[in-house]
């Protein structure tokens, strides 16, 4: 049976980087989640990317769902318009619930914790520890240089062409969203 998402863990930043194509995909990738009566499961900040996810999300009547550490909380970055925010102790928790919460997983444009994250999950459905489909969504050929090295990768044998091809690689939003 295809497995049919219901709610996507999107993994963005926490800034907005340096093109204004990155906070357009971001806000049309919550809006787009959001339409199809799927839920956004994210960082549970209210700045940058994740922000901007967010809030296209709930503008367009959608649930999300934050999962933040409580050290970011402290900070005042936790988002107070979710349909709901689960506060952790810790990183790991944090990703954990994420992951629990999730039927798919979407990176958007973000920094190292982006990449740790998807990194993670892609390790965990490698492991056999999920099912999940996991995708990068290519803003702007953002991740071009990540997906040329993973294809070394492969080609070195550090990496199956199975193991490599979880990785699902998209421009557009309604083909990422059809492949999850």
């Amino acid at each position: 049976m295809k497995h049919k998402a219901k709610s996507v863990c999107v993994f963005c930043g926490s800034s907005t980087g340096d093109k204004p194509e990155y906070a357009l995909a971001a806000r049309a990738l919550g809006k787009a989640i959001a339409k199809k009566n799927w839920t956004v499961v994210y960082g549970g900040a209210s700045v940058g990317i994740m922000g901007l996810v967010a809030n296209a999300a709930l503008a367009e009547g959608g649930n999300v769902i934050g999962v933040i550490p409580n050290f970011m909380m402290q900070r005042e970055l936790g988002h107070p318009d979710l349909t709901e925010l689960h506060v952790v102790s810790t990183m790991h928790e944090r990703k954990a619930k994420m992951a629990d919460l999730s039927d798919a997983f979407v990176a958007l444009p973000g920094g190292i914790g982006t990449l740790e994250e998807l990194f993670e999950v892609w390790t965990w459905r490698y492991l056999g520890l999920h099912q999940k489909p996991l995708a990068l969504y290519d803003v702007d050929g953002y991740f071009t240089h990540l997906t040329a090295f993973l294809d070394g990768v492969e080609r070195e044998g550090f990496v199956s062409p199975e193991s490599r091809a979880m990785l699902v690689v998209e421009k557009e939003i309604e083909a990422l969203l059809a492949r999850l």
